[in-house]
């Protein structure tokens, strides 16, 4: 029989290797604007799940790294990661959709 250890170690070891899964929640989107001096980019998408919005709409985005702004052009299709923080919603990763 299991020892409660041996379950608990277990458990930790699948959440370990599912988490990264929900955490890489690409949402697919339009880039609309982008303001290099602030750092920001406004970005119409579909629902973002991971950041709890259901519906579609479009947002203004601060970005992790500001050469991702380089990146992409205003009308690109993009599929982005975003996370919410204590300084609002923050664009960690973002790729011109193929």
């Amino acid at each position: 029989m299991k020892t409660f250890a041996q379950l608990t170690t277990a458990a930790a070891l699948a959440l370990a290797l599912v988490a990264p899964t929900f955490a890489a929640d690409m949402i697919s989107g339009e880039v609309k604007k982008i303001d290099t001096a602030a750092g920001k980019v406004t970005l119409k998408h579909g629902p973002a799940k991971s950041l709890g919005m259901n519906e579609p709409m479009t947002m203004v985005y601060g970005v992790k790294d500001p050469a991702l702004l380089g990146t992409v052009k205003v009308g690109d299709k993009v599929k982005f990661e975003a996370v919410e923080n204590s300084s609002g919603y923050t664009v960690t990763k973002i790729e011109k959709s193929k």
